[in-house]
C-alpha cells in the first residue's frame, strides 16, 4: 500500500460539501478515481474543485469545512 497526500493548489477556504445543507463531495473510507472531486477550496467567492489526483481508497481527510487553507497544504490521504 502506498500513501498519497493530496496537496491543496491554492490558499483559501476549504469545503467538503459543494453547499451548506448538501452532502459531502466523498466520505472518508471510500474508493475514488484520481478525478474524483473530493472537495473545494473558495477563493473570493470562486469555488475550486479539488480532485483525488490517485486512484485508491480515500483515507481520510487533514481539514475540517470551513477551515483556512494554504497553497501546499496537505488536505487528505489517498491510499492506493
Amino acid at each position: 500500500m502506498t500513501e498519497h497526500l493530496i496537496l491543496a493548489p491554492l490558499p483559501g477556504t476549504f469545503y467538503r460539501r459543494p453547499a451548506p445543507d448538501a452532502a459531502p463531495y466523498v466520505e472518508e473510507g471510500k474508493l475514488v478515481a484520481a478525478d474524483t472531486v473530493i472537495a473545494c477550496i473558495e477563493v473570493m467567492k470562486q469555488f475550486n474543485e479539488l480532485t483525488a489526483q490517485h486512484s485508491g481508497h480515500l483515507q481520510t481527510f487533514l481539514l475540517e469545512d470551513g477551515d483556512a487553507v494554504d497553497i501546499g497544504q496537505p488536505v487528505a490521504r489517498v491510499v492506493t
